[in-house]
Parts: C-alpha cells; sequence; structure tokens
C-alpha cells in the first residue's frame, strides 16, 4: 500500500496485463509507460468517484498536467499484471495532485511510484477554481 495508509484517503486500483507494445526487445516495460498507466489510473479513479471527464470538458474545462514525479524502483515485463494504486494526495482550489503505487499484480511487489500535479483551466488556457461539485466527489467527503 502507499507510504501513508493513516488517513482516511480513497484508494482505487486498476488492474491489467503489460502489453506486449508496451515493451522492449527484453520484455521490459519502456520508462515512459508508467506514466500513462498513472493517467489510467487517474481517469478509473475519476469514473469511479462520479467525475466524467467528457463532462468537464463540454463545460469547458480541461485538466492540464504541470508536474509529473516518478520514482522507478523495478521493471514490469509483458506478460505480468500490474496494478495502479491511485489516490488524491492533495486538493486545493487550483491545483490537484495524485499519488500513485504501480505493483506487480501477484507478488505486490512495487515497481513505481509517483505525483502527478494538474491545474483546472478554461479554454482561454486560464487556472480557474475547481468546482466544490467536483472536489467533494473526488475526495469523497465534504471539500
Amino acid at each position: 500500500m502507499p507510504a501513508d495508509q493513516s488517513t482516511d484517503r480513497l484508494i482505487t486500483e486498476t488492474t491489467f496485463y503489460v502489453r506486449y507494445y508496451e515493451t522492449d526487445q527484453m520484455g521490459i516495460v519502456h520508462h515512459s509507460n508508467y506514466i500513462r498507466w498513472m493517467e489510467e489510473g487517474r481517469s478509473d479513479y475519476m469514473r469511479r468517484r462520479g467525475v466524467n471527464y467528457a463532462e468537464v470538458e463540454k463545460h469547458g474545462h480541461a485538466l492540464a498536467v504541470t508536474d509529473v514525479h516518478v520514482r522507478y524502483y523495478a521493471p514490469a515485463h509483458y506478460g505480468e499484471r500490474v496494478t495502479v494504486r491511485t489516490w488524491v494526495e492533495s486538493l486545493r482550489s487550483r491545483a490537484l495532485t495524485f499519488g500513485y503505487e504501480i505493483i506487480e499484480a501477484e507478488s505486490a511487489r512495487r515497481l513505481v511510484t509517483g505525483e502527478v500535479q494538474l491545474m483546472l483551466i478554461d479554454r482561454a488556457g486560464r487556472v480557474v477554481t475547481f468546482p466544490v461539485e467536483m472536489q467533494t466527489a473526488l475526495l469523497g467527503r465534504e471539500a
């Protein structure tokens, strides 16, 4: 589990098999794919919390990535099942940070940890405040 298990934060788990195209000739996952997997974990987290990203865009907003941190511990390999654990690390009025841990599903061996910070922007690219309803949904409690 993530290092900080003591809080009441919501954690989703998204599990899938490593696909062949995500690997090199040795069957090791290319480092860029872990960031893609974090995005999949983030999308799954938001769907499960009732935040439909298509609806966010229909309202003229987008989530812009402003910072990415990744720490690699061990490689994933073709055919292994991996689990992306995702949670909201912090949510302020204009900045949202997701935390991640990617593990090998069967052994629970830690592969990667990371964080991605996002800002909500309007169609003109201006940073806007997260609506209270979105904050409440993402945190699973009153914002």
